[in-house]
Order: C-alpha cells, then structure tokens, then sequence
C-alpha cells in the first residue's frame, strides 16, 4: 500500500494542487527560455545566423542595430501580437505565454555563452536539437514564449495544423530575409537548424505521446478483442465487414494504441492467430480522456 501511495503520478498531483501545477508550468516556461537562450546567444549569434519565426526576426534586427539588445527587440515585437491573440486563445495559455515571453525576453537579454563549433553545419546541427528541446519544453507547459507559437497553437487548434508545419511554413520569410540580408549560404545553415530544431519541439512535444490506431481481421476476432481489453485495458470497437472477393462476413477489430504498447500487441496477436491481418496507421491527433493526446491549449 506504501509502495503505491508513492506512486502518485505528477498529472494526478498537478491536477490536484493548482499552486503545484503553477510552478510546474512555470518551470517548464524557464528550463525551456534558458535552453533556447543558449541555442540562440551560443550558437546563431557568433555564426550569425536566423532563427524561427520572432527570434529570427528579433536577430534580423539586432544583426541591422548591434547596440540594440536582443532580448529587448524580441520583447518588444511581440506586444502586438499578444494584443491580436488576447481574444482568439485560451486565457491560460494567453496568461502562461506573457509568463513565457517575459523569461525568455530575459534569458536572450543576459545569456551570454559560445559553444558554436568551427564547423558551420554542425553548428546549426547542435543549435538545431538544443533549441528544439528547448522549444518542446516550452510547449509542454501551458504557455508559450510568444511569437509565432501563439500562430501555430491557433492553427493547431482550428485546422488540426501541426505546430512544425506552421513553423516550418513560416520560416519560408526568415529564409528569405536570411538570402537577402545574409548570403544564401548562411540561409543554408539556417535552414538546416530549422529543420533539426522543428524535428526535435515534435519529438519533445508529442514524441512520447504518440497513438497508432490498428485494424485487425481474424477468425479468433473475440478472444482478441477480449485480450485488448484486459491486458491493454484499451477500447475495441467491432466493426462489421465483408471480404471482397468471397464476400464473407469479417468481424474488424478497431483500437487505438499507444506507441509503446505497440509491439506487445503485435505479440499477442501472433501468438493467437498468426495469420491474422494487421494494419498499423499513424494518427494525428486524437481526442478522448482515456487515450487521447490532444495538446492541452
């Protein structure tokens, strides 16, 4: 009884106690503005290159008036969004990405680090993953550090619209601006740290969430289903089908799996109908309290 009362998920202990989830949340805002901080003033600075979205234009600006503080830009171009975006997010997320904004703002202000290497790819490799997970950290929280990631969290939430993708989309205009104002090696190099970073925020931010939804055919269709439900305890739907060419009637085994559950359920299926048909699909999102990974904005 000891042993499980020690076990008490942080989600059960972040719903029960609203001062613990603040500085859950909170945490996540700083850990995640300090390692993107360190990306930015380590890396993207001493190669002058760009970075996503307001970052990248914050530096645009700071390449153009080097005695203007980047922190200072980047808090600055944001008031106007975060005056468009007061009535089309969430006001928690609203609040938690002042929050977000505020820290990192600071962090671009007073972090003052090197870690570039003398290769310029692996630099922008290096900044790529540690701006990323940085990036991931931040979107793992309530919040957001503004920018561009109040624009991608709307389209997320209206379009089903990846974040990555949004990103991705509109760092077109930081390559761009990095061609002209740049070279077009050094939009290059950028382009490779926005591949690298967009790559490791997905894997941070829905990377260990993943669901898979599985079709299963099989004669032995019930004693699959039931094994699904009391080992996996996951919900089966059966759905009523017909083979096409000898028109059949086929009970379809429907569920939706995480990721790490994968595997075992393969196994299982083996073992009691090893000709059973399977067919394994990515999902983007899906909604629900008991299995769903829908972000949380």
């Amino acid at each position: 009884m000891a042993e499980k009362d020690h076990g008490i998920s942080i989600s059960h202990l972040l719903r029960s106690s609203p001062v613990v989830q603040i500085l859950w949340n909170v945490l996540l805002l700083l850990a995640g503005s300090i390692v993107c901080a360190v990306a930015v003033n380590g890396i993207l600075v001493p190669q002058h290159f760009l970075s996503a979205g307001f970052t990248g234009a914050s530096l645009i600006i700071h390449y153009l008036i080097p005695s203007v503080s980047l922190g200072v830009i980047y808090f600055l171009i944001n008031i106007p969004l975060f005056l468009a975006g007061w009535s089309m997010v969430g006001r928690r997320f609203f609040f938690y990405s002042i929050v977000g904004m505020a820290i990192y703002s600071l962090a671009l202000a007073l972090i003052e680090v090197d870690i570039s290497v003398d290769n310029k790819i692996l630099s922008a490799l290096l900044a790529g993953i540690i701006n990323g997970v940085g990036s991931g950290l931040i979107l793992r929280s309530y919040g957001s550090a503004g920018g561009t990631d109040i624009l991608a969290v709307i389209l997320q939430k209206t379009m089903s619209i990846r974040l990555g993708s949004t990103s991705l989309a509109l760092n077109c205009i930081v390559l761009v601006a990095a061609s002209l104002l740049i070279s077009l090696e050094g939009a290059l190099y950028t382009l490779i740290f926005l591949y690298v970073s967009i790559y490791f925020m997905d894997l941070v931010v829905v990377g260990f969430s993943k669901r898979k939804a599985v079709l299963i055919i099989s004669d032995h269709w019930e004693k699959i289903s039931q094994e699904i439900l009391k080992k996996d305890r996951r919900g089966v739907t059966i759905i009523e089908g017909s083979g096409g060419y000898k028109k059949e009637n086929k009970q379809i085994i429907y569920s939706i799996i995480t990721f790490q559950d994968l595997p075992q359920l393969k196994r299982m299926i083996s073992e009691i109908d090893p000709n059973a048909f399977v067919v394994v699909m990515d999902t983007l999102e899906v909604m629900g309290a008991r299995i769903g990974n829908q972000p949380h904005w």
